[in-house]
């Protein structure tokens, strides 16, 4: 089971996501132009505070109802994202309350946003072709984008896990492609593991755990 992130120190934080930011920049990217999206599933909702106090200023959760309770108490701390599997059910619920939803992957999901929609939303793509995993496969992409009632301004991968970060370049190459093709701008790919190659093939949003939090 994972632990939760308890006990955390602003300083340490701080520390942490300056060493992102510089290992970004060592990746050949500016930081300026890569968000840093802590992952907060694994945090309390009153170790949150930390975060705010370390600098960070976007959150994303995996969980609806958790994303729901954490923002109703530090509502002004953070800008808030929904970066889990979408049941389409939350979608009303999240709808007034996110900045941006970056995991849409199904037509019962688009159907809930013509009901409830948000500003833009992010499509997950499974770039791997990973059988049972989420996400739209790279050839049905563009009819799904047309499909969406609201604005498509980006994808979002999260290729297989893999001893050696190198082992997800091509998976993030090929969804940078993707968004090219489709003029999207933003590429919300990149993970603990791998945030470094991610950045250096073109990521805007890395989505970061345990090496801003540990």
């Amino acid at each position: 089971m994972t632990r939760q992130f308890s006990g955390l120190e602003a300083a340490r934080v701080r520390d942490n996501l300056e060493r992102v930011r510089e290992r970004i920049a060592a990746a050949g990217r500016d930081p300026a132009e890569v968000e840093v999206c802590a992952a907060v599933k694994y945090v309390p909702v009153d170790e949150l505070r930390v975060l705010a106090e370390a600098g960070i200023e976007l959150v994303g959760e995996n969980r609806a109802q958790d994303l729901l309770v954490k923002r109703e108490r530090h509502a002004d701390h953070f800008v808030w994202d929904f970066i889990g599997a979408l049941q389409s059910r939350k979608v009303r619920d999240l709808a007034p309350v996110v900045r941006l939803i970056h995991s849409v992957a199904s037509d019962s999901v688009l159907r809930q946003l013509e009901r409830h929609p948000v500003g833009e939303v992010l499509v997950e793509v499974n770039v791997a072709g990973e059988r049972g995993k989420a996400g739209i496969a790279p050839p049905e992409l563009a009819e799904f984008i047309a499909r969406s009632p609201v604005p498509v301004t980006g994808l979002m991968t999260m290729p297989p896990a893999v001893e050696r970060a190198e082992d997800n370049r091509r998976h993030f190459a090929r969804l940078a492609e993707l968004a090219a093709e489709h003029g999207l701008s933003r590429l919300s790919m990149g993970t603990t593991q791998d945030f470094h190659v991610a950045a250096s093939e073109g990521a805007t949003l890395v989505r970061l755990g345990s090496v801003l939090l540990n």
